[in-house]
């Protein structure tokens, strides 16, 4: 791919970059003076490592929300641990229905003994919906949402905001 052309018109013109010896061709490594655009060739400001982040193990992850040593780790950006104000809503619902099963089972069970109306007590429960938990610190706001997947779900979310609530402190 690094030689030149061998299809190219008499004309000067030569399609694609021009090929030097020894120069890299497309992708990596850039020349010393390469720097990267976005649309209409402004120049992209320097992406630096975040600072602070490489300390120790997650204390706590909330869905997106990640606390590690004295910041919260969001994807919009870190925020200082200290003075966080956390609160989460319930969006979730449980419900509570007979299956269709226990109807079936009820009407040919009560044609051999009435003992077949026990399988009306049958109950099905099913919980859908989310648990919102946000958190708002250093001028910055982040809300996720968490899948509630029983009706205990807003219970074991409340347990780790409480955590949190207290390393804010």
């Amino acid at each position: 791919m690094s030689d030149p052309n061998p299809y190219k018109d008499s004309g000067d013109y030569q399609w694609g970059p021009d090929q030097q010896a020894g120069a890299p061709g497309y992708g990596y490594p850039q020349p010393a003076g390469y720097q990267p655009t976005v649309a209409g060739g402004v120049p992209v400001p320097p992406q630096y490592p975040p600072v602070g982040q490489g300390g120790g193990a997650p204390l706590l992850s909330l869905g997106d929300i990640t606390i590690v040593g004295d910041q919260i780790i969001t994807p919009a950006g870190a925020m200082p641990l200290k003075g966080a104000v956390w609160n989460a809503m319930d969006m979730s619902r449980t419900e509570e229905k007979m299956p269709t099963v226990a109807i079936v089972l009820a009407i040919i069970f009560f044609l051999v003994c009435l003992l077949g109306l026990l399988f009306l007590l049958m109950k099905e429960k099913k919980t859908t919906g989310f648990i919102q938990v946000t958190v708002t610190s250093g001028g910055r706001h982040h809300a996720t949402m968490i899948p509630a997947t029983g009706p205990d779900t807003i219970h074991w979310v409340m347990g780790q905001l409480n955590y949190a609530r207290s390393l804010s402190m």
